[in-house]
């Protein structure tokens, strides 16, 4: 595997997912039992956006600092952006520092987690591991480990806790990811039925999107939560946007969503280019 998240980190795929993934944890956070959250692709923990790799692309550009400079952002968007603040003050040592460093999900997930919740981060890239490792070193409450985010599926569900969320998001290198994620899911389920599992995925066209789905529903007998955003009309070869399936929502995690999808398009489209939609698949 060859994929190097380094050159997309902060982009507006990578800002759409972790605003759903701080809307999810914010849900599951409502009750005081203790969560496991589990990460199948974490990648290094954050990004340096001075970086050559981010420098390459400059993809945050259009991304985490077009919302940033957005006004009026929703209380669940200043919450996702209280974490990339944060940690851009811990790196720097300065409690007003500029953005350099962008977080990636295990990132935010430790952010957002209380000191009785639990953290499972798998990666298989191997400068990204030992990246990982470094980034969450001596913290008691997260587990790294060096394996393929799948097999991690098989290995620690169900969690002890009984309760949280699965992030999904591999590279989409390999042409059979999405037949690999829909195969994998109702596995996954048998093992922990109540899990909350969110699948990210890349839009290059709409007729991908539709096989996915399809597949889901033919598969996976739960509810299940379908957020998309485009910041380009549906142009062939071409990313025109994002997704995230969420399996067994969690309760009021619709509205929530529903409520910051009209302020986080507009603040990423381009020209107000694309569109944004949540519905139940059905």
């Amino acid at each position: 595997m060859n994929y190097r998240h380094s050159y997309h980190a902060g982009s507006f795929t990578d800002v759409v997912k972790h605003v759903i993934l701080t809307a999810l944890i914010t849900s599951i956070s409502r009750k005081d039992t203790p969560y496991c959250y589990i990460d199948t692709h974490a990648g290094t923990g954050y990004y340096d956006l001075f970086s050559e790799f981010a420098k390459k692309t400059k993809e945050y550009e259009g991304g985490i600092e077009k919302v940033i400079r957005h006004e009026n952002p929703p209380p669940l968007i200043r919450r996702y952006l209280d974490c990339v603040h944060k940690i851009n003050n811990e790196l720097t040592g300065s409690r007003f520092a500029s953005l350099r460093y962008y977080p990636g999900s295990p990132m935010i997930a430790r952010y957002l987690a209380r000191p009785h919740d639990r953290i499972i981060a798998c990666e298989l890239q191997p400068q990204e591991y030992q990246a990982l490792k470094s980034a969450f070193a001596g913290d008691k409450q997260v587990a790294i480990h060096h394996t393929d985010g799948f097999l991690g599926l098989k290995a620690f569900l169900p969690p002890r806790e009984r309760r949280g969320l699965v992030l999904i998001d591999p590279p989409y290198e390999n042409p059979d990811e999405f037949s690999r994620i829909a195969h994998s899911l109702p596995v996954a389920l048998k093992r922990w039925e109540t899990g909350i599992y969110a699948i990210w995925y890349p839009i290059k066209e709409q007729a991908q999107v539709k096989r996915f789905y399809n597949t889901l529903k033919e598969n996976i007998h739960h509810p299940v939560f379908a957020i998309e955003l485009t910041t380009y009309p549906d142009l062939p070869n071409h990313l025109n946007g994002c997704g995230i399936v969420v399996i067994n929502p969690p309760w009021q995690f619709d509205e929530s969503v529903t409520e910051i999808l009209p302020w986080l398009w507009k603040a990423l489209t381009i020209n107000d280019q694309g569109s944004y939609h949540a519905y139940m698949l059905k």
